[in-house]
């Protein structure tokens, strides 16, 4: 495991301990039955029941478990052994059937050598990969002829803005190729516990890389969609849309703050 991914990894199982108690990721709904998925991708992924499901970072699972509670036959993957761990301790306890693999989404082929109906991907993972077009080719591998890849995912460019200034000052260069070298001490989802600092590392993504990647892995792309909502507040700036969202208080919206993408294997 090279650097980036050590001190990205040390982070990652902090996050574990925190987010899965942090009010924002709903713990408590899940553990009573709650399908937590946002209603975009409920929308736009369209009907899993049995369907094969492939979730690519998937955390501790949450968003697995709940596309299986709506029928899909689900396998997770993440580089996290905390994360991959109380996943499938969530699976054994509300007695959900999944399959959770524990691994970089690089070497993922050394690991699941199968094709789905669906490979899913969601919410802050694109930031973490220094190679997109490789991501592309391993997400595509694992559709079957016919299946679909989606991904929702925060938009690039409301990405480039400093998260902690009122306004919209330029604190990312959109086309940077080099990593971002930060410093974590609280997790994006609970601003008031403290974890011990850890150094991170993360890239810059276009969206014309992402979609002329899933292109040239052989995807047909069905859909680009671009919102001006996003489910994190990512920004000082927005306020809460609904129960699930947050927007600007601007109208129109100056800039769009997440996307979505749906595309085909053909057959």
């Amino acid at each position: 495991m090279d650097d980036y991914k050590k001190t990205n990894l040390g982070l990652w199982e902090q996050y574990v301990d925190v987010n899965s108690k942090a009010e924002s990721y709903r713990m408590d709904e899940f553990m009573k039955g709650g399908i937590l998925l946002h209603d975009l991708e409920r929308e736009e992924v369209g009907d899993v029941e049995g369907k094969s499901l492939l979730h690519l970072q998937c955390h501790f699972g949450r968003d697995t478990l709940s596309w299986a509670r709506l029928g899909a036959r689900v396998t997770g993957m993440d580089f996290s052994p905390k994360g991959i761990d109380l996943a499938r301790g969530l699976a054994k306890q509300f007695d959900i059937p999944a399959n959770f693999i524990c691994c970089d989404l690089y070497s993922l082929p050394d690991h699941l050598n199968e094709q789905f109906d669906i490979v899913f991907t969601s919410y802050g993972i694109l930031c973490w990969l220094p190679d997109i077009p490789r991501w592309a080719q391993i997400a595509a591998s694992y559709v079957k002829p016919g299946g679909i890849f989606y991904i929702a995912e925060f938009h690039p460019f409301g990405k480039i803005f400093d998260e902690e200034k009122p306004g919209y000052s330029i604190r990312y260069p959109y086309f940077q190729k080099e990593p971002f070298r930060e410093w974590a001490d609280t997790s994006y989802a609970d601003a008031n516990t403290r974890i011990k600092p850890v150094e991170t590392y993360e890239w810059n993504y276009q969206l014309g890389e992402v979609v002329t990647s899933l292109i040239q892995a052989g995807l047909q792309i069905e859909f680009l969609h671009e919102q001006h909502y996003t489910v994190d507040p990512f920004l000082v700036d927005l306020v809460k849309r609904d129960e699930q969202t947050f927007t600007f208080k601007e109208e129109p919206a100056p800039f769009p703050l997440m996307f979505s993408i749906r595309a085909k294997k053909p057959i």
